[in-house]
């Protein structure tokens, strides 16, 4: 598969964009918890935060890394 480049980005940059992306997805899984009813959708929830909670602290130990090695 062959990707497309808009422009080059340095690594610390696509993941600073990439954690933003995450604490949005993060807010409106909270949102959505918050706010559903039905017993399925709020199992569906649970699961959907507590992904998103885990690629956000994976993201950070990530950008740690690179800061950490001078990029």
């Amino acid at each position: 598969m062959k990707r497309n480049k808009k422009k080059e980005v340095l690594p610390t940059e696509a993941l600073l964009e990439e954690i933003e992306r995450t604490k949005l997805a993060l807010e409106t899984a909270h949102s959505n918890f918050e706010n559903s009813l039905d017993p399925d959708l709020i199992d569906s929830y649970i699961y959907e935060v507590n992904a998103v909670q885990k690629r956000y602290k994976f993201l950070l130990k990530q950008i740690k890394l690179l800061q950490n090695n001078g990029c």
